[in-house]
């Protein structure tokens, strides 16, 4: 199996990555696959409530960022069998030049940009992760009879990063100002699909107007629909 291959860009937008594999070399190969991987995805709500109120009602706040945790073993032995992979001089590397020069790929600030660089991790088919990192561990856990370190492993965690220009060109897309299409599936309603589009619901017998409907709750599916930028003034 390919290793885990890491990109670094002092380019926010990821210029240089195309939609497949950078043309560069990658700034750090693991030399050997972390045995697994970790995703969490989590949402802000404000969990408050009013004086004398028994219960909750978590309000949304946001979506944080992805995150994707994993293990490295760094290894300077060398007994590991396939340890290094394509890297050949990481293999004859000490283990604390194996750190500095994963240090110097995520973790220290450039000087050009002045901060951490921002990442492409790529492995198999299920990671392709534009990031930074977030957090790094670093555990000694065998060293030699001068009290050397042998082996470390590092337990990472990146963040999840998309530029700014990228956020706001989404959000524009998803924006209720815009005109958006939708094709009905068994089972939806009027009411619940205006409600998607525009984040409220009272706006659907605009919704129902635009499109010439006579029955508001039994739409037909595969029925194409129009959601045109709502007036904020009307009901």
């Amino acid at each position: 199996m390919d290793k885990l291959r890491i990109y670094a860009f002092a380019d926010r937008n990821f210029e240089d990555t195309g939609e497949g594999i950078p043309a560069g070399s990658p700034a750090f190969i693991a030399p050997i696959n972390p045995e697994s991987f970790s995703k969490n995805f989590a949402i802000a709500l404000d969990r408050r409530s009013g004086h004398g109120n028994q219960g909750t009602d978590p309000r949304y706040k946001r979506t944080e960022p992805e995150e994707l945790r994993l293990e490295f073993i760094l290894d300077g032995t060398q007994t590991m069998e396939g340890y290094g992979g394509e890297d050949k001089e990481i293999k004859s590397m000490p283990v604390h030049e194996q750190i500095e020069k994963f240090l110097n790929s995520v973790y220290l600030m450039d000087g050009e940009i002045h901060r951490p660089k921002f990442l492409l991790l790529i492995w198999g088919s299920e990671i392709r992760f534009r990031c930074v990192l977030s957090s790094l561990d670093i555990n000694h856990t065998l060293f030699n009879e001068k009290g050397e370190p042998l082996r470390a492993r590092l337990t990472t965690t990146f963040l999840n990063y998309r530029a700014r220009e990228a956020r706001e060109a989404e959000e524009r897309r998803r924006s209720p100002d815009l005109t958006h299409f939708r094709k009905v599936k068994q089972g939806d309603r009027l009411d619940l699909l205006t409600f998607k589009i525009y984040n409220d619901p009272k706006y659907f017998l605009q919704v129902a107007k635009a499109n010439t409907l006579t029955h508001l709750r039994n739409i037909k599916p595969n029925l194409n629909l129009y959601f045109p930028p709502f007036d904020k003034n009307e009901s």
